[in-house]
């Protein structure tokens, strides 16, 4: 599934051939809450395309909300996995280590 990219330089990527990370959430006893944005209503899912570049998806509930595909940093990738309690992904284990405090 081809999805473009929102800058506008035209880059897409497959979907369908990505790696796909999910936020975390939190319950606050009502709702899920998106660790990646505070919110219940916006989100995140963070891809990682075959070529190894890493795309954002953002995207919210509320009606006639737009959504993006932007592509990101290793280092911001590693922050969102860190963020959204997933394990280090093997292309950015330097990033992931750097954000330990020793």
């Amino acid at each position: 599934m081809r999805t473009a990219l929102t800058d506008g330089t035209g880059r897409w990527f497959d979907k369908s051939k990505a790696e796909r990370f999910n936020e975390a959430t939190t319950f606050n006893g009502t709702n899920h809450v998106s660790i990646a944005t505070g919110s219940q209503f916006e989100h995140e899912t963070l891809f990682r395309a075959p070529s190894g570049r890493w795309i954002l998806h953002e995207w919210s509930q509320w009606q006639g909300a737009g959504e993006s595909w932007d592509e990101i940093t290793g280092a911001a990738a590693a922050k969102w996995l860190v963020a959204n309690k997933h394990e280090p992904h093997t292309s950015v284990v330097a990033d992931f280590a750097s954000l330990e405090i020793k």
